[in-house]
């Protein structure tokens, strides 16, 4: 597996949900000493070495062993290792469990859902449990999921909400404080206009959160007016769950989520071949500009033109001029150029992303195939495929995404039967189709025995070793292709596909030929999954005077603009914006969780929804990016 998809969705949720979860529980189990031992190291943080011990329980037939599958199961989704997990959990016969046990086992599958990103599916498994009876440390797990899971679908009242009840439900003090302070971050996310909008019917204690966050994020106090604010806050509030120690706690630390530069710099080229989409990431920053409300705080914002000279001394005269934070550059040469240099002293949101690179100061935001690749093989392996085929373009793109696919495949314990290449030139892809499904060599079969017996009737069968199509073609091809699938007998076998078929605006008369192909893509260019106010409708004027495969680009400029104050919390909190919801990772990329949807009668329809979306906060930072969507920088 690569670097990059080592630090995958598994990797944050579990530095985000299963630190600090509760030790599995065996209650009623038969004294032994490996099972003694087992809970001793959960108790001491060490899953990976329980689970060793869990799993040589389980592995032993008698009648706990379902309970010690459990465990075992638990153990090692704590350790990092979800595929094992769902070994356990899938050789468990559920008729043969208890209540407690199936509950149990609910909350491993939620668990293994969100280690895959799919937070719906999450939210799906979550909903088959009765709060009420479960356990205490099962209570906790359960909060816990539902507080991530909702943050992962952009539901950022409903994880505080979630938050707020495990609150009452923890006793160490450790992870109270944290559960404290993700409750304020999660809320710090949302606009003003979302924070007064939920605050006018919000009960007592997350009506105190809210009010708390409005007070922390108004950058106009002075230190004498921020603690007047918060002594009437207290007073206002007296039996909050935060007017505690916790809040003197808080308050010592500081608070860089709740800022913003006084001043920005966006270095993007004004001619040259990545000029329009240069131009496209403008429109969605300027966007976002205009539209923030807080105009007493709006910082400046100037652009430099990269084509004008060598990045490094634009770089140094934004600084020159005050710039406190850089959006940009946009081609990989100009970010490798303007690192190389020396060390940044300013950090810089660069709209593109370099494998391996790194500096703490450079932020890299791209829409990078590899997010997309990650969540459709997740997407295609939690429906229960695992034997693929891949269909992806002759050029180095395409190659770069069959090493993707590959390797995304192969970590989801997925098994990549046959790669084939097409010219995206062609209208015929029946070569390539043909060799994908075994039909030519059907065929010399038919040729060889037509030798031997004259006349023979020959039906041509394609290969059943098959049960998902994994494919990278853009709208054309893609139109071309899905059909000639089903001509040559492929009908029954489910595609999966990037964005890049997708021109990001309905057109059902051309698109029927896509119907049934699942793809994931990003939320703004769907009402019923993003509708901010800098929806896509709201920016119909902006977004016409450019090709549709610049749409993205619009997207992630809004981003890339209101991304900025959450830069340094984007580790732990991912923000919900237009072109997905964003984490950063431990090499300073942003990687984007997307929406999933399928062609219904030639127009894309959103797969699991979020139950009830919260349309009233704005999207934050992204930058633009590479390789898949039409004239992006290399």
């Amino acid at each position: 597996m690569t670097n990059i998809l080592k630090f995958s969705f598994a990797i944050c949720i579990y530095l985000l949900f299963l630190v600090g979860c509760t030790t599995p529980s065996a209650h009623k189990l038969p004294y032994s000493k490996e099972l003694v031992e087992a809970e001793q190291l959960m108790r001491k943080g060490q899953p990976k070495q329980a689970a060793q011990l869990y799993q040589q329980l389980a592995d032993n037939p008698s009648k706990h062993q379902n309970q010690f599958r459990i465990l075992a199961a638990e153990s090692l989704i704590q350790s990092g290792n979800p595929g094992a997990a769902k070994i356990y959990a899938d050789a468990i016969n559920p008729a043969s469990l208890n209540p407690q046990q199936k509950y149990h086992l609910s909350l491993i599958y939620a668990q293994l859902s969100l280690n895959k990103g799919d937070a719906e599916q999450a939210l799906d498994r979550l909903a088959q449990i009765p709060a009420n009876q479960l356990d205490l440390d099962n209570k906790i797990n359960y909060r816990k999921a539902r507080a991530f899971a909702y943050s992962l679908t952009g539901n950022l009242l409903r994880s505080a909400n979630e938050r707020i009840q495990l609150g009452a439900l923890l006793q160490n003090t450790q992870q109270l404080y944290e559960n404290n302070a993700a409750i304020l971050e999660t809320l710090s996310i949302l606009s003003p206009q979302a924070l007064e909008t939920a605050r006018q019917t919000a009960p007592y204690e997350l009506n105190g959160w809210i009010k708390l966050v409005m007070i922390l994020r108004k950058q106009s106090y002075s230190a004498a007016e921020l603690n007047a604010a918060i002594e009437h806050w207290r007073k206002a509030f007296a039996k909050h769950a935060a007017n505690t120690a916790f809040l003197d706690q808080y308050l010592a630390k500081p608070q860089p989520a709740f800022t913003r530069p006084n001043a920005i710099a966006v270095l993007l080229p004004e001619s040259g071949p990545y000029a329009q989409a240069a131009q496209a990431i403008r429109e969605g920053i300027m966007a976002a500009y205009y539209h923030e409300q807080d105009v007493a705080n709006k910082p400046d914002i100037r652009f430099f033109d990269t084509q004008s000279g060598h990045v490094f001394t634009l770089y140094e005269q934004a600084i020159t001029e005050g710039a406190e934070l850089i959006i940009g550059p946009l081609s990989k040469q100009k970010i490798s150029e303007l690192i190389s240099t020396s060390e940044l002293s300013i950090p810089v949101l660069a709209l593109n992303t370099i494998p391996d690179v790194y500096q703490p100061r450079l932020f890299q935001f791209g829409l990078n195939p590899i997010d997309e690749v990650q969540q459709i093989t997740s997407k295609a392996w939690f429906d229960g495929h695992q034997k693929a085929l891949l269909l992806v373009p002759e050029s180095l793109l395409g190659q770069r995404i069959a090493d993707y696919f590959s390797t995304a495949w192969e970590a989801n314990d997925g098994m990549l039967l046959e790669t084939q290449t097409f010219n995206p030139k062609d209208s015929d892809f029946s070569d390539p189709i043909k060799k994908l499904l075994n039909l030519d060599e059907s065929q010399h079969r038919y040729e060889m025995l037509q030798q031997l017996i004259p006349g023979i009737h020959y039906t041509p069968r394609r290969r059943h070793d098959v049960d998902v199509i994994f494919l990278s073609a853009n709208p054309r091809a893609s139109r071309l292709i899905n059909p000639q699938l089903h001509f040559y007998r492929a009908t029954h076998i489910p595609v999966y596909a990037t964005s890049y078929l997708y021109n990001g605006r309905p057109d059902p008369a051309q698109d029927i030929d896509l119907n049934d192909i699942t793809f994931c893509d990003i939320p703004w260019l769907y009402n019923n999954a993003y509708q901010g106010d800098l929806n896509i409708d709201a920016l119909q004027d902006s977004w016409q005077q450019f090709p549709s495969i610049y749409l993205r680009l619009i997207a992630m400029g809004i981003d890339a603009y209101n991304l900025v104050p959450h830069l340094q919390k984007l580790h732990t909190f991912q923000y919900s914006g237009t072109t997905g919801n964003l984490l950063l990772t431990d090499k300073n990329r942003i990687r984007r969780h997307l929406i999933c949807a399928k062609f219904v009668a030639g127009i894309p329809q959103i797969i699991s929804p979020d139950e009830s979306p919260l349309n009233t906060f704005e999207s934050i930072a992204k930058p633009l990016k590479t390789s898949v969507h039409g004239n992006t920088p290399e």
